[in-house]
């Protein structure tokens, strides 16, 4: 006997006190994997831009802060708290609501597909972990703050009306999405039209593509697409494809560039998608098979952007200009999220309509337990960081391995630099900092001449980054030091109005030839000094 009347997808709505619980209960599955102390890897770059829009004068030194602004809509919607609030609490409001919102789609696509009680606290774990572990291009979902994080928070809800046919609520939601995150939304919207392609174009009754809801969407989407395309806006030709190529060739070809992906990557996520075709074939011929193709039209029109992009890959090889303007548009984001979220469905579906004990059933359970796992792992992992994720010193990129203790002495001596840098320095103060850290405005509220983490999305910005990084931090010197020659620190000076430099005791050690201002005294720090840059002689 199966259970296909009982887990079918159902269109009865859950009593909402039923509803409530189940979303709290995925937010809380959201914290245990992702509540980690703020800032998380991007909240820093998402939320100090955020506060510079409404505090303009803010780190307005700083070439990052003060560059264009690609998510307007975040900023606007998000950043207005850092008026009254610090970044930690704004962080943690804006994860909230983040978290609220994608609790809420996945609840509401889950009940349209399998009618199970709580089974999408099931379907969250699934596809946490098959983010997490079977990712093409390094995508997440669940984490800190950003942009993204809503967006698909309204992804998630297009597509539960997707499987429903509501095809006038997928456009709405959808631009909302896109005026969020362009890229996440705007990707959606393609795969969308996919779905209404391969579902809706066979069928005798089918639903309109062109409506007035998709122009009110698109409408809407004009939010997140214009100050995108107001980046673009007083660059040469020259620049912007210089700039093309600084980001997807130097700075993020780990996301962008195929070749750049390494080949683990390829193999976890085939084998997440030859799962994926496998459930599906073995849950086929149940009564609600036709949301089903729906919801797997979503996730082929996915795989399609994807596999457009690996063949994008190939282009380089003739002329990587276009290569380069083509390719940073993240063809692989979606499919990192959208395969592993098929994914965990089919295998709920798989256990709820297969027999108890029955190989089928066995594998599927079996899966559920890997993720349980996997998930289990990954959260153990971020409670035992014993410091923000954004300051962990794998990302700083020096003695990844170092026991708790160690990260957390160094931890608390950039927490003083950057406190005594906020209280004794003036607030338009430039300093040259390590390379790889990406917290030093968070903390110490100071502009910074660059850092590997805060790249500008505008042309010109973005150029005068590529320029400042191997200027500042020679490749002469490895990934990690400031260069701190006599001549060098004088030009900066006069370059880019630097006052001070912030240095990692550990890369250069005590012996520079410089005026030190901190520490001094009775005043200890054992990580982290401050000098005052020379001036040139008169």
């Amino acid at each position: 006997m199966t259970l296909d009347k009982l887990t079918s997808g159902s269109n009865r709505s859950p009593s909402r006190r039923h509803t409530a619980i189940e979303v709290l209960m995925l937010m809380a599955l959201f914290f245990v994997y992702a509540g980690d102390a703020s800032p998380m890897v991007n909240e820093a770059h998402y939320l100090v831009k955020a506060k510079n829009f409404w505090q303009p004068d803010w780190c307005a030194n700083d070439l990052f802060v003060a560059s264009g602004k690609a998510h307007t809509t975040f900023y606007v919607l998000f950043g207005w708290p850092t008026r009254w609030l610090s970044l930690e609490a704004t962080a943690w409001i804006g994860r909230m609501v983040g978290w609220l919102l994608i609790a809420i789609g996945l609840h509401r696509l889950t009940r349209r597909l399998i009618a199970n009680p709580f089974a999408s606290l099931a379907v969250a774990i699934v596809w946490i972990a098959a983010v997490e572990y079977g990712n093409l291009a390094g995508e997440w979902v669940i984490g800190g703050i950003e942009a993204k994080v809503p967006a698909y928070g309204f992804v998630l809800l297009a597509i539960a009306d997707l499987v429903d046919r509501r095809w006038n609520r997928v456009w709405i939601w959808l631009g909302i999405a896109s005026a969020l995150h362009v890229l996440s939304g705007g990707w959606s919207v393609i795969a969308a039209t996919l779905a209404w392609w391969l579902c809706e174009r066979p069928c005798p009754d089918r639903r309109p593509f062109f409506t007035r809801y998709l122009f009110v969407g698109g409408a809407i989407a004009l939010l997140g697409v214009v100050p995108a395309v107001w980046l673009t806006i007083g660059a040469e030709p020259a620049e912007s494809a210089m700039a093309a190529k600084i980001y997807t060739y130097y700075r993020l070809s780990h996301h962008l560039l195929p070749s750049g992906l390494m080949p683990i990557w390829y193999l976890r996520h085939g084998l997440l998608f030859v799962l994926g075709v496998g459930l599906a074939w073995q849950t086929r011929g149940q009564q609600d098979d036709a949301k089903w193709n729906r919801m797997r039209g979503f996730a082929i029109g996915a795989m399609a952007i994807a596999m457009v992009g690996l063949l994008l890959g190939l282009l380089p090889m003739f002329d990587r200009d276009l290569a380069a303007k083509l390719l940073r548009y993240y063809w692989f984001r979606l499919t990192d999220a959208v395969v592993p979220l098929w994914v965990a469905l089919l295998v709920v579906r798989s256990l709820c309509c297969f027999e108890m004990k029955t190989p089928r059933w066995k594998f599927s359970i079996a899966i559920l337990l890997f993720a349980v796992g996997l998930f289990g792992f990954s959260s153990w992992r971020s409670i035992r960081l014993p410091v923000p994720p954004s300051a962990s010193n794998r990302l700083l990129g020096w003695d990844s391995d170092a026991p708790p203790e160690v990260q957390q002495k160094a931890f608390r001596d950039w927490l003083s630099v950057c406190q005594w840098i906020r209280v004794a320095t003036k607030t338009d103060a430039v300093f040259l900092t390590p390379r790889h850290q990406q917290t030093f405005k968070w903390y110490a509220e100071r502009a910074e001449v660059a850092n590997w983490k805060d790249v500008p999305q505008d042309a010109k910005s973005l150029i005068r980054w590529y320029e400042r990084m191997h200027d500042v931090y020679p490749k002469r010197l490895g990934t990690i030091r400031v260069t701190i020659q006599y001549a060098s620190l004088i030009k900066y000076r006069e370059k880019y109005g630097v006052d001070f430099i912030v240095v990692d005791r550990r890369v250069v050690g005590d012996h520079s030839p410089l005026v030190r201002i901190y520490p001094i005294g009775d005043e200890v720090n054992d990580t982290y000094a401050v000098y005052e840059l020379p001036y040139a002689l008169p």
